[in-house]
């Protein structure tokens, strides 16, 4: 999901070229040099693998892929557009302090970049973020948002899915080298194991076996701690096999500092959901922050979003 903001940007260069006619006048109407709008079409080409438009030094024109392509990404810019101007026009400002808690690895890997730009469209509104693991009381605490992963409980809290994790299985190259890679959950209890607890330590890992049966494996794991930084920092190190979610270790496994292992017994993905206390008289900085984070994790509203 991490490429999302940059796939979601090239959607707006690209249509941004078509409707101008041209790199010199997108970058025109959008504020940037010809030579970057050229470069961001480059990428995004190479990101889907095909090519959209077929340039030459004096004519522009759509690929037959590239025609499908803008028919639809014109229509989630067009959709985002008119997000914002829901946003812009949905009564007051969005003004005042606004208390977020997300997960360690979101704000890490998401939130830290998406900032600056919430902050430069919504300058009345005051940020406190709290970058945590722990499992927050929204209203108790008085936060305003709280984006979490996994199964909802019935907490009364209205609900967004911004974007689908899995949960993976996963070692250092050097710990499987040295002490060989289990290849069914039940080989796992001849290993070195990490765990996150939110208030217990767990005592069986589930996986998804034939048939789509559940397949439970106890587990006494040598190391447990409540911050997923430090569970990744110690299979990292090669100290054992833990599980992660995708969204928290993503950079770790292209990079192959990390190994996905029992790949074929994964569960289904986890939601990551936004939380907050009511839709009724919701105030108009959280709706902002909620639809600025659905917009950059690329949620799609016929498909992803539930609220």
């Amino acid at each position: 999901m991490k490429n999302n903001k940059d796939l979601f940007d090239g959607m707006i260069i690209f249509c941004a070229v078509v409707d101008a006619n041209g790199f010199a006048a997108a970058a025109e109407r959008l504020g940037h040099s010809a030579s970057h709008i050229s470069k961001e079409i480059a990428r995004l080409e190479e990101r889907l693998g095909a090519r959209l438009l077929n340039r030459t030094t004096r004519t522009l024109s759509l690929t037959e892929v590239g025609r499908v392509y803008y028919e639809q990404a014109s229509m989630i810019v067009e959709d985002a557009r008119e997000i914002r101007n829901r946003i812009v026009a949905a009564g007051d400002t969005p003004t005042g302090l606004l208390r977020v808690s997300v997960p360690v690895s979101f704000a890490r890997n998401y939130l830290d970049a998406w900032l600056p730009d919430f902050m430069e469209t919504f300058k009345n509104v005051r940020l406190h973020v709290e970058a945590s693991d722990r499992m927050v009381d929204v209203v108790a605490e008085g936060f305003d948002v709280v984006v979490r992963a996994g199964r909802l409980d019935d907490t009364g809290l209205i609900a967004r899915r911004l974007m689908t994790s899995r949960l993976l299985t996963v070692a250092s190259p050097d710990y499987l080298s040295r002490q060989g890679t289990p290849q069914t959950p039940a080989e796992l209890t001849g290993h070195t194991l990490i765990d996150f607890s939110y208030r217990r330590i767990a005592t069986t890992w589930e996986y998804m076996g034939a048939g789509d049966k559940k397949v439970s494996v106890s587990v006494a794991p040598r190391l447990v701690c409540n911050s997923a930084e430090t569970e990744m920092a110690a299979a990292l190190a090669g100290v054992g096999i833990t599980r992660l979610p995708s969204m928290a270790c993503e950079t770790e496994i292209a990079s192959g500092a990390l190994v996905p292992i029992l790949t074929r017994y994964e569960e289904d993905p986890i939601g990551v959901f936004a939380l907050y206390p009511s839709r009724e008289h919701l105030a108009a900085k959280v709706r902002a922050f909620v639809d600025f984070l659905a917009a950059r994790c690329g949620v799609m509203p016929a498909e992803n979003t539930s609220e």
